[in-house]
């Protein structure tokens, strides 16, 4: 009896989906505007976001100049968010804050195109020109609703992005000192130094710095050699100061001894050569 029952269950909940289907397939060819819309929203209120976006893709530029137009324009643009569709969502946001900046959820809606934005912001690895644009699309945000609700996470999106930026430009750095290119290592961790004081691999930076200059001066002709060395002691002085308590303090400080050893070894060479 209770196996008869449950596929009787099974089999009505069956005729309900594909009756629903059916109705479904039979709005998407009706001609009906105003039907089409209303099981838009219907849809969209219940959370089928799928079924919401391909009506409201239908009916939306349909709407223009009509009182439904703001809302199916909204609806269609979160609809898109909703299911990851983001390049889309963003299309929409950016069309609704433009074409109603008046209107209440303009406001929501261009916080929404920079979320929009952000979703599409690729890992640090990869070409990070789209995070470029996010990080100025929340920078916008911020400047034209300087007093929202959602400026707090606006801050911290653009947190993210940054630290995205900060990653990027500190592997790339570093990379020339993984494959031992020490002299473009020194400018590019400068560099790195200069662009991004406040990053938590400025510490790794500035001491990578000291090591790759130290590899520069060894590997650098005699005539060339003292000079570089006299750079490194300054680069390990900036170190020391800015990170007296660092982790690489240690394997910093050997660098240092080295170096005094060799700058010590040049000044006995040109009193030997002095004196010859």
């Amino acid at each position: 009896m209770k196996k008869r029952l449950s596929h009787i269950v099974v089999l009505i909940a069956l005729l309900v989906t594909a009756a629903s289907c059916s109705n479904y397939q039979k709005l998407l060819k009706s001609n009906d505007v105003q039907q089409k819309y209303a099981a838009a929203v219907k849809y969209y209120e219940k959370g089928d976001y799928y079924r919401a976006s391909e009506l409201l893709d239908a009916v939306t530029p349909l709407l223009t100049g009509t009182e439904q137009a703001e809302d199916a324009l909204f609806y269609q643009a979160n609809a898109n968010y909703e299911l990851g569709n983001y390049l889309l969502s963003e299309t929409y946001f950016r069309n609704f804050y433009t074409t109603y900046p008046r209107s209440p959820k303009a406001e929501k809606a261009m916080f929404m195109y920079v979320k929009s934005a952000y979703n599409q912001s690729p890992d640090f690895e990869q070409d990070q020109a789209s995070t470029l644009t996010a990080m100025e699309s929340v920078q916008e945000f911020i400047q034209r609703y300087p007093e929202s609700e959602h400026v707090a996470e606006a801050n911290e999106i653009l947190e993210n992005l940054g630290r995205k930026l900060d990653q990027k430009a500190f592997d790339s750095a570093k990379l020339y000192y993984k494959i031992k290119y020490y002299k473009a290592a020194v400018v590019a961790l400068t560099n790195f130094q200069r662009e991004f004081p406040s990053s938590p691999f400025a510490e790794e930076a500035a001491y990578l710095k000291v090591e790759s200059q130290y590899e520069y001066a060894k590997q650098s002709v005699p005539s060339k050699q003292e000079e570089r060395y006299y750079e490194v002691v300054d680069y390990y002085q900036n170190f020391v100061d800015q990170y007296p308590e660092s982790e690489f303090t240690r394997t910093a400080g050997q660098i240092y001894d080295n170096t005094l050893a060799e700058l010590e070894r040049i000044k006995k060479e040109k009193q030997n050569q002095a004196n010859s």
